[in-house]
């Protein structure tokens, strides 16, 4: 099972961990003849008895007047996450915090430090989380000795200076749920050899013997292993595998996680707009996978929610060239798709998903479950692709590169 999983610039030490916003790369968009807007400032401030305890006020000043002007072009800045300074226990950051100290964080599905997961993980540390991993079986060794030898190093730097803490690597093939329902060629197989208690079942119950509780699941595992057939010529062993490494492993996992989680905690998983839109190239029954996570999602907020007061989210990501991204075939293709034609003409970045995903997780999420949150520039939004020839000529916004 291929988990379908992004370097922050190291910045001032001895902070504590909680997220701002702060631009630190430019690049450019499209210019306009248009009245030029007041310039606004936006100021936050909060107090509180507890974490839970936010009271905000906020106030908008108009820097200069407002006349027209032709613009310059407009520049599009890219938001990374900086660790809030002067907290401690006692004297609470200031501007509304993601603060997630004291919580323990399950990731599912990290195999290098190049993908989604890798980045929901640098998230919820540097918003405090303590960091367990599952690392698919055949790619734990190369992942552990990896992370032993410093080659993750650079990845692994958080807002604040520090460097990304694991506090254990567990082996995990979440297609099996028990030792019962290996199969002998699985079991002898060379690349499991040396590796035990890699079932959902028991990962889940090693993890209540390790630790206790965790607070936070997240599941970044998707594999389909007849995704470059078209879903007419996929087999049914071919669909079933995608579902069964796709969405049902997110059951299973919920399944075997929620008794240990604690009341109050969140699940997320990473869906992609195959879900709902065709995307040629897609296929093994691999939209047809996303498209149940997603339907599971609302099920499973109800009845998590219900009996364990667990939220549960997914998180539609847009295209990101990951080494698990690339074993698609035409990931390149649809990042440049997304450049020419989502409201923002951008990249997008690892950790832009890291972010909503912390905050998903975080107590100022509490109200929001069953839902799917894009993460994609936009680009679930548009009904057509504006660079199609059949739309030359049309006075279409562009971001001006030049």
């Amino acid at each position: 099972m291929i988990p379908s999983d992004s370097s922050l610039l190291e910045m001032a030490a001895n902070t504590t961990p909680g997220l701002q916003i702060q631009a630190t790369k430019q690049c450019i968009s499209a210019s306009q003849n248009i009245s030029k807007m007041s310039t606004m400032s936006f100021s936050f401030a909060s107090k509180r008895k507890s974490f839970t305890d936010f009271r905000s006020s906020s106030h908008i000043s108009l820097m200069k007047p407002i006349h027209s002007v032709k613009l310059a072009p407009i520049k599009f800045e890219r938001m990374v996450t900086k660790a809030m300074s002067g907290a401690s226990e006692q004297v609470p950051v200031s501007g509304l915090p993601i603060d997630l100290r004291g919580k323990r964080a399950f990731i599912a599905g990290i195999a290098d430090d190049n993908g989604y997961g890798w980045a929901i993980a640098k998230s919820l540390a540097a918003a405090g989380a303590e960091i367990l991993v599952g690392t698919w079986v055949p790619a734990l060794n190369i992942f552990e000795t990896s992370l032993r030898r410093g080659k993750f190093d650079q990845s692994r730097v958080l807002p604040d200076g520090s460097l990304m803490e694991i506090a254990k690597v567990y082996p995990l093939d979440a297609v099996f749920d028990s030792p019962e329902d290996v199969p002998e060629d699985v079991k002898t197989n060379k690349r499991y050899a040396g590796s035990s208690k890699w079932t959902v079942s028991e990962v889940a119950e090693s993890v209540k013997q390790d630790f206790g509780t965790i607070d936070i699941l997240v599941h970044s595992l998707a594999n389909g292993p007849e995704v470059s057939k078209p879903l007419s010529e996929t087999s049914r062993k071919g669909y079933l595998a995608a579902i069964s490494a796709s969405s049902y492993s997110f059951i299973s996992l919920l399944k075997h996680f929620l008794p240990i989680m604690n009341p109050g905690g969140a699940t997320i998983s990473l869906t992609y707009i195959a879900s709902e839109r065709i995307i040629p190239g897609y296929g093994g029954g691999m939209s047809s996978a996303k498209a149940a996570l997603e339907s599971d999602t609302k099920v499973l907020a109800f009845e998590a929610g219900r009996k364990h007061k667990v939220r549960v989210n997914t998180i539609s990501a847009g295209p990101l060239g990951s080494r698990a991204a690339k074993a698609i075939g035409f990931i390149d293709m649809m990042i440049n798709y997304s450049l020419e034609n989502a409201p923002l003409q951008k990249e997008l970045y690892a950790e832009e998903v890291g972010n909503t995903a912390a905050f998903l997780a975080s107590p100022l999420a509490s109200a929001i479950t069953g839902a799917t949150v894009y993460v994609d520039n936009g680009l679930n939004a548009m009904g057509v692709g504006v660079d199609s020839p059949a739309f030359t000529g049309l006075d279409i916004p562009k971001d001006n590169k030049s």
